[in-house]
């Protein structure tokens, strides 16, 4: 007999902006927009998140700026405060490993966790979900909306149904009788041109997906044919991906204006390789390959990647290396829209590839030590190279 699951699927609600208003009470049941800068309606980048009060005038994540402020210009708009919001972001997680080592990252604010080994300790499997929504709420004073199911795909799509602070559980024998009358899309990895063809197939709902024949749905989609049709009756043998550390740490910056201006460009790459390299040292890390990501005018975007000799955590190593890619990138004129640096291969930051260290390295990690502590002490923006900063 197969061992009964339950998969947990956590979703913080409206992270950003619930972060902000739990900080400043003066925003509370105001509508609070977390992104770019609007500039009076003539800014750049896009929503990061924005609070319930502001999705009721019909703004929700990664829409333009622009846009969002048309919509209600007297939305308290914020910047992306990116340190904070990690420092939250590591809180709520050590709540889930209180409850399991078995947790799937999904985003800063997003997590699988499996239960099925752990939920006994406190009382079911319900009761350990209310549990984690609980701590996560006396703990950090942020509420989560939580799915609990038999299989993945059914746990995330039980988070959304009751947000904010929503619960949800779908049980094996309920597995099917939940899915079916929902909407096609509610498929995980289903796309809008794959919607389509269901819907010239005469298909709209998941139960109608599960009861096609699976060669019709696999003579249309070839292999993921199979795979939605498996979705659509409740089959999903996916286990949960226990990450144990980070894979990349990375920052981006989009450009008011796209811009061939040289000292500009080299200002936001030098800023973004400090963010980078404090980031790093924060989390304990080297990294030994390096990424540059550039979009261009017309939203065209590239990838250039170098791996160095031995891991850094250094601004400087990280800068050198970010620029070459980018002066060695053939750009054909065309202006800047967006810069990005990645730091990956990561090694532990008491790495060392030779028994001797150089000095001039000790004499950088010395350097790298105070500014850092200047930073703890008096924010991330209170000190800066001269070329990293932005005029």
């Amino acid at each position: 007999m197969k061992k009964k699951r339950f998969i947990v699927h956590v979703d913080m609600d409206a992270f950003f902006a619930a972060i902000e208003q739990r900080d400043n009470p003066q925003l509370r049941g105001k509508p609070v927009v977390v992104g770019a800068d609007p500039k009076a309606g003539k800014g750049r980048g896009v929503v990061s998140t924005c609070s319930y009060e502001a999705r009721k005038f019909g703004i929700h994540s990664a829409m333009p700026i622009s846009i969002a402020y048309k919509k209600c210009p007297h939305a308290i708009f914020l910047p992306v405060d990116g340190e904070k919001y990690h420092d939250v972001s590591r809180q709520i997680y050590k709540v889930f490993y209180d409850f399991t080592p078995d947790v799937e990252p999904i985003s800063i604010d997003e997590a699988f966790l499996d239960i099925s080994g752990s939920w006994h300790l406190f009382g079911s499997p319900f009761d350990t979900c209310l549990s984690i929504k609980a701590e996560i709420k006396d703990q950090i004073k942020l509420t989560a909306s939580v799915g609990l199911a038999p299989i993945k795909m059914a746990a995330k799509i039980a988070s959304d149904l009751k947000k904010p602070d929503g619960m949800v559980e779908v049980t094996q024998e309920g597995l099917l009788d939940f899915l079916w009358p929902l909407n096609i899309r509610k498929i995980w990895g289903l796309g809008e041109r794959s919607e389509d063809i269901l819907h010239n197939m005469g298909i709209r709902t998941i139960g109608d997906l599960a009861k096609k024949d699976v060669r019709e749905i696999i003579a249309v989609f070839g292999k993921n044919g199979d795979h939605f049709w498996q979705l659509a009756n409740g089959i999903d043998d996916r286990e949960i991906e226990v990450e144990t550390e980070a894979k990349s740490i990375s920052n981006e910056f989009t450009f008011d204006e796209d811009t061939l201006d040289k000292k500009r460009i080299e200002s936001v790459l030098m800023l973004l390789c400090e963010k980078v390299s404090w980031r790093l040292r924060q989390e304990g890390f080297k990294g030994r390959t390096v990424t540059l990501k550039i979009r261009l005018e017309g939203f065209h975007t590239y990838t250039r990647a170098a791996t160095i000799s031995k891991p850094t955590n250094f601004t400087d190593v990280i800068y050198q290396e970010s620029k070459n890619l980018y002066d060695n990138f053939e750009r054909k004129n065309k202006k800047v829209r967006l810069l990005g640096v990645k730091a990956s291969n990561f090694f532990p930051s008491d790495f060392k590839d030779s028994l001797f260290r150089e000095q001039e390295d000790e004499k950088r990690e010395g350097i790298h030590k105070a500014v850092d502590g200047i930073r703890r002490k008096f924010g991330e923006n209170s000190i800066y190279r001269a070329r990293g900063k932005l005029q």
